[in-house]
């Protein structure tokens, strides 16, 4: 996803794919909730406007990056019930 973002929508992009992330880690990786957000915060550091390709990493949703760092890469062969996000997931909007 490489586009122009307005800081306010950058922002909330941002935070709420952080928010994601730390949720899966905390439901599914076993985390506390302070472990979850530091992970969140280095998954999703904060980039300057001016950096190419700013949001990149949202070219695919937290719960797929939250999978691989708890099941690598074979998640969803290894773990098919896991290819997709749940419900609760999808509530997190």
């Amino acid at each position: 996803m490489d586009r122009d973002w307005r800081e306010g929508e950058y922002l909330e992009y941002l935070w709420g794919e952080r928010h994601r992330f730390a949720w899966v880690m905390r439901r599914y990786g076993g985390m506390t909730q302070v472990e979850a957000e530091s992970s969140a915060m280095r998954r999703y550091p904060y980039e300057q406007a001016d950096v190419p390709h700013r949001g990149l990493i949202f070219h695919d949703e937290a719960w797929h990056w939250a999978m691989l760092r708890i099941h690598g890469e074979r998640y969803a062969h290894d773990h098919p019930e896991l290819a997709a996000a749940p419900a609760a997931y999808r509530e997190l909007d």
